[in-house]
């Protein structure tokens, strides 16, 4: 039985990756700053699984010593760590980039980056130590390098994470490591519908290119988490929405006529 870890997993791709491993015979570590909402979900998901294949640790990836207090507290539950995912992120408000509090600011970037730092340097060192283990670290808007305005922070802080990525890729060419990278595309959940709470209009407008572009939790993480796991090559990049796909979207958009949000969890869509 393989075991993995999975910042930021209280919720969204996060939790749907979880949901999904669980399914599949794994047990997994479910992550996120706060206990009661890590209790909440483990207590949802024993309903669902084996208890004794769900385990939940606080964790701020932020601060390194936290995220090494999650590595051994996972560790010891399970005698060992197969798949580290880092998902832990935060989009912060869609407004421009002046306009930020510089504490917001630095949240996004702490969280987004240095988080996903943390966490590598901790699940590289380790896993070389025990001589095996897979990482993957995700990748959102920025990490191709468009720029989508009112994002600027969150689209920075992931072009800093491909970067790194790659370059965590070639310093353990000669480990027996897999290091991967996540590209999941646009996603319905939260930290989309959150940034539209107080923008009726706006919401209006975007809505009707996420119906072309974006897909379900439940869509997504099922297709991820099967390659993940089926995975053996360092250096892959396991990307849902490729540009053909886009394309594809958006030339059958005026015949399929998506509804994002009210079609059934289990509509794949196009």
């Amino acid at each position: 039985m393989k075991h993995v870890v999975i910042t930021g997993s209280t919720r969204g791709i996060g939790l749907g990756l979880a949901r999904e491993f669980l399914k599949l015979g794994c047990s997994v570590t479910i992550s996120g700053r706060a206990q009661e909402n890590i209790d909440q979900v483990i207590s949802e998901l024993h309903s669902d699984y084996a208890s004794d294949h769900v385990f939940g640790f606080a964790c701020d990836v932020r601060d390194p010593d936290e995220v090494q207090a999650l590595w051994d507290a996972s560790l010891d539950k399970y005698g060992k760590i197969d798949i580290w995912i880092n998902n832990a992120g935060y989009s912060g408000p869609q407004i421009p980039a002046w306009e930020i509090e510089p504490d917001n600011a630095k949240e996004i970037i702490e969280t987004n980056l240095l988080g996903v730092i943390n966490g590598s340097i901790v699940a590289v060192r380790e896993m070389i130590a025990q001589g095996y283990g897979a990482l993957y670290n995700m990748e959102g808007m920025g990490s191709d390098g468009r720029i989508h305005s009112g994002l600027t922070y969150y689209g920075t802080s992931n072009s800093g994470r491909h970067y790194f990525n790659q370059s965590l890729i070639k310093e353990t060419e000669d480990t027996p490591l897999i290091i991967g990278t996540l590209r999941p595309g646009m996603v319905v959940t939260d930290m989309l519908t959150d940034q539209y709470a107080h923008r009726p209009d706006d919401w209006e407008r975007d809505k009707r290119i996420f119906n072309i572009l974006a897909d379900r939790v439940e869509t997504v993480t099922p297709w991820m988490a099967a390659r993940i796991l089926e995975n053996q090559k360092s250096g892959i990049k396991i990307n849902w929405s490729s540009r053909w796909k886009i394309l594809l979207r958006f030339i059958t958009a005026p015949i399929t006529k998506r509804d994002i949000f009210k079609e059934p969890a289990d509509n794949p869509g196009i």
